[in-house]
């Protein structure tokens, strides 16, 4: 969708006529006008002032209408980790939600520490293992797979159809090392579950103090499949986390965070964080190379290169 067709006044006026049943409904009352803060060609958000606090809508393009349905699992099984929706439209896809809190990004910003990462990794392995049962539900929301089975030939497939005035050859030589990576980390056995595959800083949320459930909390999963688990670690720690509170790329070590995140799965399989390392290391690098297959839009090519370098690069 462009994003002319969110500031559409008759489709705003819908929205917002949707909103203000759903408000009533649970007892609240409007307190102010509804503004539109975000505006995406894939989605926009929505903030309604109300008598119980601020909520949010979001209404995603046709693509994405999943993720209603998917966050609604989610939060039935993990409801700690991810807040249950307030209402949500699984035709339309719109949802609404309670204010989740402050940003990550804006907090670690503040405190000058990465250490509300550890309970964010270790909520995050939660979801994931908990979500294992849910994986039918989950495909059957319209939710993508991704498997590991798949990315040797997506990534050939990708950097044929980019073509070589935008991929450098080393590149698409890079493309002969996807497939043994792939057959080491599947060795492990571990069980595809949801991955978020965009997991930074700005969808994780600090509840405020008092708040039930726990600290930090999980958002935004329209860009969320099937896939092996240990895939979010090239966003999440590669991405972010090795970047430190500074932006300083390689200026953090990430060994302790991805220990974090690995402990829950080393209890769940009966095996040790050290015989996890490597294939969580395996993970963090090929995420690169699906989060260039799974998230490539035509009209950003640039991303998609940014990622297939970090990918041939190790970082």
């Amino acid at each position: 969708m462009s994003e002319t067709a969110w500031t559409d006044p008759d489709w705003l006026a819908t929205a917002h006529g949707w909103i203000d049943e759903r408000v009533g409904a649970l007892g609240r009352h409007r307190t102010g006008a509804i503004e539109q803060p975000h505006v995406r060609s894939w989605a926009t958000v929505l903030r309604v002032p109300t008598d119980d606090g601020t909520l949010w809508f979001k209404a995603t393009e046709p693509a994405l209408r999943h993720e209603a349905a998917v966050h609604t699992i989610l939060a039935a099984r993990s409801p700690e980790r991810v807040p249950p929706l307030l209402a949500a439209d699984l035709e339309r896809g719109w949802l609404l939600a309670a204010d989740a809190g402050r940003r990550l990004r804006e907090v670690v910003a503040e405190e000058r520490s990465l250490v509300r990462w550890h309970d964010a990794l270790d909520g995050y392995a939660r979801v994931q293992l908990a979500s294992r049962a849910d994986v039918p539900a989950l495909l059957a929301t319209g939710m993508p797979h991704h498997r590991l089975d798949d990315l040797a030939a997506g990534y050939t497939d990708l950097v044929g159809r980019l073509g070589d005035d935008v991929v450098e050859p080393r590149l698409r030589d890079a493309a002969d090392r996807v497939g043994p990576m792939v057959d080491r980390l599947a060795s492990y056995g571990i069980e595809e579950t949801v991955q978020h595959d965009d997991l930074h800083d700005g969808q994780v949320f600090v509840a405020p103090d008092g708040a039930p459930g726990a600290r930090h909390r999980l958002l935004d999963w329209g860009d969320a499949c099937v896939s092996h688990p240990f895939l979010s670690l090239a966003v999440t720690l590669l991405g972010v986390v090795a970047w430190g509170v500074d932006d300083e790329p390689g200026s953090v070590d990430v060994a302790p965070y991805r220990d974090t995140y690995l402990a829950p799965f080393a209890a769940a399989l009966g095996t040790s964080v050290a015989a996890l390392a490597d294939a969580a290391d395996l993970g963090a690098r090929l995420g690169w190379a699906s989060r260039a297959v799974n998230g490539h839009v035509d009209a950003d090519p640039a991303s998609t290169v940014s990622r297939l370098r970090m990918y041939a690069d190790g970082g």
